[in-house]
């Protein structure tokens, strides 16, 4: 990624070297052009900077719509925004729509372990019903519906 810089400021980004080869048809560029060459011609690499820490259910990280000089590199940088209550609601609506599917599911793959035929000695039907009654109660867990790993139920071994 690339951009191209006319009297200290952006004129192009992105650019690319197609588009340097382009601009400058009369000129024969080597396969791999160095950056001393690139320079002479007002191009310069853009690297990305590492985002910044951002709470996820109230912000979202947006890419500048340009890069700015930073200790003398081109840098494209990320600023964080704030959601509007209308993506905050979305986002509490999915995580608790992804936190409802993972505990359905984890009942539905032990539906078997309740059955009458099921092969599991009495202890170990007792344990997975004790089990199974965790993840129906896991509803008024305080962490509920953003929960973490260790706030789910483990199952029997």
């Amino acid at each position: 990624m690339y951009v191209k810089i006319v009297d200290n400021a952006v004129e192009v980004f992105p650019y690319s070297i197609k588009q340097l080869v382009k601009d400058n048809p009369n000129v024969s560029f080597p396969s791999s052009i160095s950056d001393e060459l690139l320079e002479s011609y007002g191009v310069y690499p853009v690297v990305t900077s590492d985002p910044p820490t951002y709470d996820e259910r109230t912000q979202h990280l947006t890419n500048s719509a340009s890069p700015v000089l930073q200790n003398g590199v081109w840098t494209l940088t990320s600023d964080v925004v704030q959601k509007s209550d209308e993506s905050i609601a979305s986002f509490d609506e999915n995580v608790l729509y992804g936190s409802t599917l993972e505990r359905d599911s984890c009942l539905i793959q032990s539906d078997w372990t309740q059955m009458n035929d099921s092969p599991l000695s009495n202890e170990l039907k007792t344990a997975w019903a004790t089990y199974r009654q965790a993840l129906r109660d896991i509803t008024s867990h305080a962490n509920w519906p953003n929960l973490e790993e260790a706030d789910w139920p483990v199952k029997p071994a």
